[in-house]
Order: structure tokens, then C-alpha cells, then sequence
């Protein structure tokens, strides 16, 4: 069982981090604005938010039967992207879960301005606790999301209790891999002020512990190589700016850190792709 006070410190960093007037500048200036999620990309230096746009239409395949009477549960929605496209290629209703109120602000924003306030719906909450009854939606979608938990066991169980039988859950997380040697991410983990990461192994084992069974993985790890990279890349480019709206000691900070995920793609200890879970009926 999670330590309930290391989570609870988790999940109030995490909340601080994302509600900062920094985090919001970097995210919407040079992460697109729209998603906050690694991107697919068809070239190395590709725009951020059509690679980014490019990874919610792939996913969007793996729940290709959704329609308007469907429910739908967005577990770190971040600025609400995906829940936007699924609600405007299907018709379905989606609750767009989120610690981040400053993020959930600028999505009920967007939102409102593509007319999908009747269909997009914002839900302050953190994903260990998921408010609502148990199986009320038809699939659980998150993207780069639950590596941000200090208690991921936690987070399955509760998309688990709030899927109904037969629901669908598609995921994207950055992982370690299933034989990643021990210490060498710790560069990564200090950034994200974290003790780990999952893997793939673990979302197997304890998914299919939740009576899930796997559909299908796609593995993509080049594609976090990719991500990061360029969104370094575009940071050094437009430092001074960056400089300008979040401070030396934050840009300084974030290119170092972006510089450490790219470092543990190049060596083979860090992957991600798309996971697709069908839970038992």
C-alpha cells in the first residue's frame, strides 16, 4: 500500500508545480497550448502541437467505437485537447479530470469557444480519488499523466472501479523500461521530484491483477526521444523570451532537465507508447 503521506506530498507538489504562473507560460508558449503530452512526430523538427495533435488522433483508433451516448473520462486532462477532439469526432460526453485549476480554467476557456461546453465537461480532482460512482463511464483515456502519482496502484484501481464492465482504458506514460538498471534515472526522478517510474511490466501486472485484459501496446519510445528533444530545442531558441515571462533559474532548470529525459532515451532506459486495456465483463 502507497505511503498515504508520500502520496499526499506527491500529489500537492504536482498540483503547485502545474498551477505556477512558470509551468502555465512553458506549457502554453512552447508545449502548444493545447495538449501537454509527447507528440508523434514525422520529423525531427516538426511543430510541438501538430505532433502532439498527431498522438490523440492515433490513440482516438483505439476507441474508434465511441458515440454520442458514450461516456468518456479524461484521468490529467491537462488543457483538455483530447477531450475536445474525442467530443467533436464521436459526439460523446467528456469528463475532463484535473488537479490543475489553472489548467482546467484555460480549458473550460477553449472549450466554451469551440461551443463544447455541453459536451466537455471540467472536473477539479485529483486521480486517486476519482469522484462519481463506480461504472458510469465506457472508457478511461489519460495521456502522460500517471507517472505524476505517488500511489499509481491507487489510480488503476479507482479508473478500474469507475469503468463499466467491457469499458475500454487507453493510456500513453513515460516509463522506465522493464530492465532499467537501478540509480541511472535519478536525474529524471529529482526533476519530477518522484522515486520512480512504472513500466510496462507493472502496468501489465497490476492491470491485469484488476480483472483487465491487454489489447494492445504500441511501442513508440523513439517518439519520447523525439518529444523531448524538440521541446528543448525550441526552449534554447527562445530563451531570452522564456527568460523574460519565467525567470533564468526556471528556463536554466527546465533545459536540464528536458536534456536528462532525452539522455535516458539515448540509453535505452526510458520508454512509451500506447497501451489498451479492455476491462473484463
Amino acid at each position: 500500500m502507497p505511503d498515504e503521506v508520500g502520496a499526499a506530498s506527491v500529489t500537492a507538489t504536482t498540483e503547485a508545480y502545474y498551477d505556477s504562473d512558470e509551468a502555465d507560460s512553458f506549457y502554453a508558449e512552447i508545449w502548444g497550448g493545447e495538449d501537454i503530452h509527447i507528440g508523434i512526430y514525422r520529423s525531427p523538427d516538426e511543430d510541438v502541437a501538430a505532433a502532439s495533435a498527431r498522438t490523440v488522433e492515433t490513440v482516438a483508433g483505439h476507441v474508434d467505437f465511441l458515440a454520442r451516448e458514450h461516456r468518456v473520462l479524461d484521468v490529467g486532462a491537462g488543457y483538455g485537447g483530447a477531450g475536445r477532439f474525442l467530443a467533436t469526432k464521436f459526439g460523446c460526453q467528456v469528463d475532463c479530470l484535473n488537479l490543475s485549476e489553472v489548467q482546467n480554467e484555460r480549458n473550460r476557456l477553449l472549450t466554451a469557444q469551440a461551443g463544447l461546453a455541453d459536451r466537455v465537461h471540467v472536473v477539479h480532482a485529483n486521480f486517486e480519488s476519482i469522484p462519481g460512482p463506480s461504472a458510469c463511464y465506457d472508457a478511461v483515456w489519460s495521456q502522460d499523466a500517471i507517472l505524476h502519482s505517488g500511489a499509481r496502484e491507487r489510480v488503476l484501481s479507482e479508473v478500474a472501479r469507475v469503468l463499466k464492465p467491457g469499458g475500454h482504458f487507453v493510456f500513453t506514460d513515460p516509463m522506465q523500461t522493464d530492465d532499467c538498471p537501478p540509480d541511472v534515472l535519478q536525474p529524471v526522478l529529482d526533476r519530477i521530484h518522484l522515486d520512480s517510474l512504472a513500466s510496462p511490466g507493472f502496468y501489465r501486472k497490476n492491470l491485469v491483477g484488476l480483472d483487465f485484459e491487454e489489447v494492445a501496446f504500441q511501442e513508440l519510445a523513439h517518439q519520447l526521444r523525439n518529444h523531448y528533444a524538440r521541446v528543448r530545442q525550441l526552449l534554447e531558441e527562445r530563451r531570452g523570451e522564456m527568460i523574460g515571462r519565467c525567470g533564468v533559474d526556471y528556463v536554466t532548470r527546465l533545459l536540464e532537465g528536458l536534456g536528462h529525459w532525452v539522455n535516458g532515451a539515448d540509453r535505452g532506459h526510458l520508454t512509451w507508447g500506447i497501451f489498451h486495456f479492455r476491462k473484463h465483463g
